[in-house]
C-alpha cells in the first residue's frame, strides 16, 4: 500500500520561489510516489491578526498556486483546513492530552510571541492543531522544514502517549526532509544566513511566484553576493552565491558542478543576468496557469471535491478516538 503524505501551507504572506523549490516542487514529485493530501491551513493563519479580505483571497490563491505549480487534483487531494471541522475538534481532544510544559518549550512560539504585541492562546496551541492535521489522516510522512521539526516531534510524542494509554489509535508519522541541494532550504536574497520567508517585511529578500519578470530581474540584480568574483559552491565562505547557485540548479536542472564550470571565467554580473532569465522562464507557466485558475468557480470546485474526499478519511479516525475517550456517539 502506498504511503500517505500530509502537508499544509499557510495562506499568509506571498508564496515565494523558496516555498516552491523547497516544498511545493517536492509535493509535485511525491504525488506520483504516494497518496498525497495537501491542505491550505487557514486556521493556523488566524493565530496572528489577519485582514479578513486578504485572508480570503490568499486562501484561494494558495490553492491556485498548488495546482499551477503542478499538483494534479486527480492524483493528490487539495482542500482548505477550515472546511473540515474535524481538524478543530481533534485539536481540542489532543490539547486535553498535551502538557503545558511541552508547548511552552516550542521555540517557534517563543520567537513569534516576542515579535507580536498581542499573543493569542491559539499561537500557543498552534502545534497541537498541526498535530491534529497530521494525525487525523493517519499520515506516514510529513514534509517539514527545519523550523517545523520540533512541532513534528511533538506530534509524534502526542500520538505515542495516546497509543500507550488507549491502544493503537494514531499512526506515528515520520519526517520527510529533502536535502538542501534538492530544494530543502532556500535562503533570503538580502541575508543568506536567514531562510527566505514569505512573511518578511523586506520584499527584496524574496521572489514571489507571482512577481512580474522585470521585478524578478531587479531583485536578482540587487541580491547580495560574497567577496571575490568566483562562482563557487561553498556554504561557509560563499553563502550568498551558494544560495543563488541552488536556485539556478533547481530551476535549470544543471548540477552545481556544471554551473561552476559554466561560469568559471565569468563574474557575478553575467551569472545573475542568466539566473534572472532562468527564474522568469521557470515561473512563466506557473503564472499563466494561475491566471486560468482565477476564472470564477474553478478552484472552488477543486476544493469542494478535496473536502469531500478527506472527510471520508478523517471521520473514522475521529470517531474511534471519541469512543476511546468515552464521548457518547452522535
Amino acid at each position: 500500500m502506498a504511503k500517505r503524505v500530509f502537508s499544509g501551507v499557510q495562506p499568509s504572506g506571498v508564496i515565494t520561489i523558496g516555498n516552491y523549490l523547497g516544498a511545493i516542487k517536492n509535493f509535485v514529485k511525491l504525488q506520483h510516489e504516494a497518496e498525497c493530501i495537501f491542505c491550505v491551513v487557514d486556521l493556523h493563519a488566524l493565530t496572528v491578526p489577519q485582514d479578513p479580505k486578504e485572508l480570503y483571497e490568499a486562501t484561494l490563491n494558495t490553492a491556485r498556486l498548488f495546482v499551477a505549480c503542478g499538483i494534479d487534483p486527480q492524483k493528490a487531494t487539495i482542500f482548505v483546513q477550515s472546511h473540515v471541522p474535524a481538524h478543530a475538534e481533534l485539536s481540542w481532544l489532543l490539547e486535553c492530552n498535551s502538557y503545558f510544559g511541552e508547548l511552552r518549550r516550542m521555540t517557534q512560539f517563543k520567537d513569534k510571541s516576542a515579535k507580536n504585541e498581542v499573543v493569542t492562546a491559539g499561537l500557543f496551541t498552534y502545534p497541537v492543531l498541526m498535530a491534529a492535521d497530521i494525525l487525523l489522516y493517519q499520515a506516514d510522512l510529513v514534509p517539514v522544514g527545519d523550523d517545523q521539526k520540533q512541532h513534528l516531534e511533538l506530534t509524534r510524542n502526542i500520538a505515542e502517549r495516546i497509543n500507550n494509554r488507549f491502544g493503537q489509535t494514531f499512526k506515528v508519522p515520520e519526517p520527510y526532509i529533502p536535502e538542501r541541494s534538492a530544494g530543502g532550504r532556500i535562503m533570503s536574497l538580502t541575508n543568506p544566513d536567514e531562510k527566505m520567508s514569505k512573511s518578511s517585511d523586506d520584499p527584496k529578500s524574496y521572489i514571489s511566484l507571482l512577481d512580474p519578470p522585470d521585478l524578478i530581474r531587479k531583485k536578482i540584480r540587487s541580491a547580495v553576493t560574497d567577496s571575490g568574483r568566483e562562482i563557487r559552491y561553498d556554504e561557509e565562505e560563499k553563502p550568498a552565491v551558494s544560495n543563488l547557485m541552488v536556485i539556478y540548479s533547481l530551476c535549470s536542472g544543471l548540477s552545481l558542478e556544471e554551473i561552476e564550470d559554466k561560469y568559471k571565467d565569468s563574474g557575478y554580473g553575467q551569472f545573475k543576468k542568466d539566473l534572472a532569465e532562468i527564474v522568469v522562464e521557470t515561473l512563466e507557466p506557473i503564472q499563466s496557469r494561475f491566471n486560468e485558475l482565477c476564472e470564477p468557480g474553478k478552484i472552488e470546485k477543486i476544493l469542494r471535491e478535496g473536502k469531500e474526499r478527506v472527510e471520508k478519511i478523517a471521520a473514522p479516525t475521529l470517531d474511534d478516538f471519541r469512543n476511546k475517550l468515552g464521548l457518547v456517539e452522535r
